[in-house]
């Protein structure tokens, strides 16, 4: 079986959609454990209050169970808040959320470094852990 063979948004060309859909295949090695770290510094979104652009670095530490999630529809997913307005608290509970319903892994956590605004940085970090 060929992993990227149910993998929509992979191979696509550059004009493809934000998309809230996150694509996974299947982790190669799920025997063991191993991190699997994701750093995407390009992430925006907006205020929901005054409308204007937030700009963070999102950051993505994992340990997959049988699933990982394809990078491609990670872009998009990102891509698909650059219109919604959220505060960074929900934002970063939403990424989390989503990113365990697309794979339940063992171990998530992600770390969301918001950029200056007013002469304050905020940083959220949501952590999950698999159930036994």
């Amino acid at each position: 079986m060929s992993l990227s063979k149910n993998l929509t948004q992979l191979g696509n060309k550059p004009t493809a959609c934000a998309s809230k859909t996150l694509e996974v295949f299947p982790n190669p090695n799920p025997e063991r454990d191993y991190h699997i770290k994701i750093d995407s510094p390009e992430f925006t979104c907006l205020c929901p209050k005054t409308g204007q652009p937030d700009f963070a670095d999102i950051k993505i530490d994992y340990i997959p169970d049988e699933f990982c999630v394809e990078l491609k529809s990670l872009k998009l997913y990102y891509w698909s808040f650059r219109d919604e307005g959220h505060f960074h608290e929900q934002v970063t509970n939403m990424m989390a959320s989503d990113l365990i319903a697309a794979m339940n892994p063992r171990y998530l956590k992600v770390t969301a470094i918001f950029n200056v605004r007013g002469g304050v940085y905020t940083t959220v970090e949501v952590e999950h852990r698999q159930s036994c």
